[in-house]
Formats: C-alpha cells, structure tokens, sequence
C-alpha cells in the first residue's frame, strides 16, 4: 500500500471506481468479438465486488444517517444484479446484448450518480477523516473476498454479504479460473 492509498478515504475510493465503471461501460460499448467478452466478464466481476462491498461497509455506516436513502440504493442494486445476471446468462453474442447493456449501463450509472449525490454527503457530514479513512480500508478488504458474478438471491444486507458472500466468492473465484482456462485453450493458470 502507498502512503496515498492509505490515506485515501472511502468517498475517494468510490468515487475512483465509479468513474472506472464508467469507462468501462464506454469501451464495452465500442468493442466486439473477444474483446467484448473479456471487457464484460471484468464489468461483471468489477461492480460484483464493488456492491458487496458497498453492502458490507458504506451503506450501514450511512444507514444511521438516512434510512430511506440507504433502501433506494439497495433497491436499485438489487434490479442491477438482476439485470446484470440476465446479461451474462444472455452472453456477449446475442443480438439483444448491445441494447440491453447499454440499459443496464445508464442503470447503473444513474444509481452511482444517485450515491455521490445522496449517500456521499451523509458519509462525509457525519463521519470523521480517520474514520472515512479506516472505512476505504474496509471497502479494499470486502472487495478481496468478495463474490465475482451477481447474485440477486443472496440478499443486499451487510449481514448477507458476510455469510454468503466468501462461499460464493470461491464458487465464483473457481467459476472464473476455469473459464479462463477454456478460453486460454486449456493451460490452467493461477
């Protein structure tokens, strides 16, 4: 860890990832064939994680600040692990893919829009920098046992995300390493 990552603090961090799933949305949308499926099997991976985590440390420290707030954002991710499952069960070739990623991108870009406007905030208003900091700590250690595919079933609470969410991540984590070696022509790598 660099000097500046650690003390980086939790808004910072989203807010980096967020533009980076921006971007990512951005380049998906101009690539085809292998390109195109490598891009989105790392958007897929890239905002699983980035939820779980999400659930796990930012939204119950903003829960105590604003409720309703918190709910709107777990509802609207919940609807993006459902359409984000449904695309990857679709598959880069379909010829529905493009338009609906492209739904499922201004979805997911909104929902970010809607936590730095609404969910920030109450982060930063009532939370101290050391704090925020530790919490950008916390972000960093859930995204390193988290699940890498959408599961809409295994619920958008903190508590959900600690007992399903590392059998799920290894699942995943095996999931991906075998895809990988199919795609890489049957050369196993870890």
């Amino acid at each position: 860890m660099t000097s500046s990552t650690e003390q980086q603090d939790v808004v910072e961090l989203l807010l980096q990832q967020h533009q980076q799933i921006k971007d990512m949305f951005a380049r998906l949308e101009r690539a085809g064939g292998a390109e195109r499926e490598r891009l989105f099997h790392y958007l897929v991976r890239f905002l699983a994680v980035h939820e779980s985590a999400e659930e796990m440390v930012v939204h119950p420290a903003a829960r105590d600040s604003d409720e309703r707030v918190v709910q709107q954002r777990l509802g609207e991710e919940n609807e993006a692990k459902h359409a984000l499952a449904k695309l990857y069960d679709m598959g880069v070739d379909h010829p529905q893919f493009a338009t609906r990623l492209s739904m499922v991108g201004a979805s997911v870009i909104q929902h970010a829009e809607r936590e730095e406007a609404e969910e920030f905030p109450l982060l930063l208003r009532d939370n101290s920098p050391e704090k925020l900091q530790r919490m950008a700590a916390m972000v960093r250690a859930a995204e390193a046992t988290a699940p890498t595919r959408p599961h809409p079933g295994a619920g958008e609470s903190a508590m959900a995300n600690i007992l399903a969410g590392p059998p799920l991540a290894v699942f995943d984590r095996i999931r991906d390493a075998i895809r990988d070696a199919i795609r890489d022509g049957g050369s196993a790598s870890t």
